[in-house]
C-alpha cells in the first residue's frame, strides 16, 4: 500500500490545543465494523455501549517532564530526554553547536553535565554528575510538560497525564486514556467492566513521519514494554469466555498484539516492540479498541485503517471534520467494535 493511501484533508483549527474541563465530556465517535455505521455520542456515555463483561486494557506508563530548557552562552538551549542508556541519557538537544563530544557544562549552575557521543541521527548522549535517576533528575533540572509540536499553548504535567499512569518512562501520553476519570471508573465498575493494566513507554518516536511512498518499507520505532504473568492469566480466561478485549489506545493494542503467539494467548513480555500494524495484518487478541484522531499518513492511521477498514475510517475521518471534532492529544475519541 501507498503512503498516500492514507491521506486525509484537517483544518488545522480543529487540532485541540487545550483539555477539555470535564475529561470525560468530551465527544465519541462509535464505529460498527459488522455494518459500517457511525454514531456520535459524549465518552461519559461509554459504560453505555459497553457490555458486562468486557476487559478494558489500559496503558499505564506515566509521562516525565521531559523538556528541559536553560540558558547556556547566552542563549536559550533545550535536552529533550529520550531514554535512559549505557551510561547516561539519550537526549534531542538544542542549538546541536553546543552539544558536541566531549563539551562540558552545567544547567543553571544545578549539575555538572558531559556530552559522550554524538549520533548521526543527531542525537546525543549525556551523562550527568548525579546519582539520581531519572524521575527525580529532571525534577532536579526543572523539567516541564513534553506536549507535542503541534500544540502551541503549555499546559501542566497532570493535564497529560492520565488518571492512573504509574510506571515513568514516557515522553508522550497514552492519549486515549487522557479522558477517563474517576466517576467514570465508577460507572464502568457499577456496570461490570473488567480493568487491566500493562505498561509501555511511548517514545519520541511516535511522532516521526512517515518517509518511504510504499509503507512496507517503513523501519518502524521500538517502545519497551512489560506485561506481567498475571496479567495474562485473566486476559486469557476472559478471551476463552468469548468476553471482549478492549485496548483502550493503540499503545495497548500493540502491547497485546505483540505478547499473543501464533495459537492466541498472551504470554508474558518485558522487553521492547517494533510492531508494524497496517492493512493485512490478522489480528490476534483484541475485539475492540479505544482510540483518538491520528495525523494523516502517519502509521497510528495505517493501524487503526488495519483494525476498522480503510475506506471505513477515511469515511469515518470525513465526518468528524464536517461534524467538527477535536483532533490529535487533547482531542475527541473513537470506540471501534
Amino acid at each position: 500500500m501507498k503512503l498516500s493511501d492514507f491521506d486525509y484533508l484537517l483544518p488545522s483549527e480543529l487540532i485541540a490545543q487545550k483539555p477539555l474541563a470535564r475529561r470525560d465530556g468530551c465527544r465519541l465517535m462509535k464505529l460498527d465494523r459488522a455494518s459500517s455505521s457511525v454514531s456520535h455520542h459524549r465518552f461519559y456515555d461509554l459504560s453505555s455501549l459497553l457490555r458486562t463483561g468486557d476487559v478494558l486494557v489500559f496503558n499505564d506508563s506515566k509521562v516525565l517532564p521531559a523538556r528541559v530548557l536553560f540558558q547556556l552562552h547566552g542563549r536559550e538551549c533545550e535536552i529533550f530526554y529520550l531514554k535512559d542508556v549505557a551510561g547516561g541519557w539519550e537526549v534531542l538537544v538544542r542549538p546541536g553547536k553546543y552539544f558536541q563530544e566531549g563539551d562540558v557544562f552545567s544547567i543553571d549552575g544545578k549539575l555538572e553535565c558531559t556530552v559522550v557521543a554524538v549520533h548521526d541521527n543527531g542525537s546525543r548522549i549525556l551523562h550527568f554528575s548525579s546519582e539520581l535517576a531519572t524521575p527525580a533528575l529532571l525534577e532536579v533540572l526543572g523539567g516541564i510538560t513534553p506536549l507535542p509540536p503541534y500544540i502551541h499553548e503549555k499546559s501542566p504535567l497532570a493535564d497529560y497525564q492520565t488518571i492512573y499512569a504509574h510506571t515513568p518512562g514516557s515522553v508522550a501520553a497514552p492519549t486515549a486514556g487522557l479522558h477517563f476519570t474517576e466517576e467514570l471508573f465508577a460507572t464502568l465498575d457499577a456496570k461490570g467492566i473488567q480493568r487491566e493494566y500493562a505498561t509501555l513507554h511511548v517514545g519520541a518516536g511516535t511522532f516521526l513521519p512517515v518517509q518511504t511512498e510504499n509503507i512496507e518499507d517503513h523501519a518502524m520505532h521500538s517502545e519497551w514494554f512489560e506485561l506481567s504473568p498475571e496479567t495474562c492469566e485473566r486476559l486469557n480466561a476472559a478471551k476463552k469466555e468469548g468476553r471482549r478485549i478492549i485496548a483502550v489506545g493503540t499503545t495497548a493494542c500493540r502491547i497485546l498484539e505483540t505478547a499473543t503467539d501464533m495459537n492466541g494467548q498472551l504470554q508474558p513480555f518485558s522487553g521492547t516492540t517494533n510492531i508494524f500494524i497496517y492493512p493485512g495484518y490478522e489480528w490476534k487478541m483484541i475485539d475492540a479498541l479505544i482510540t483518538n484522531f491520528h495525523f494523516p499518513k502517519s502509521t497510528l492511521l495505517m493501524l487503526v485503517s488495519s483494525f476498522a477498514g480503510r475506506e471505513f475510517i477515511l469515511r469515518a475521518y470525513e465526518e468528524a471534520v464536517a461534524e467538527r471534532y477535536r483532533f490529535y492529544s487533547f482531542g475527541d475519541a473513537m470506540f471501534i467494535e
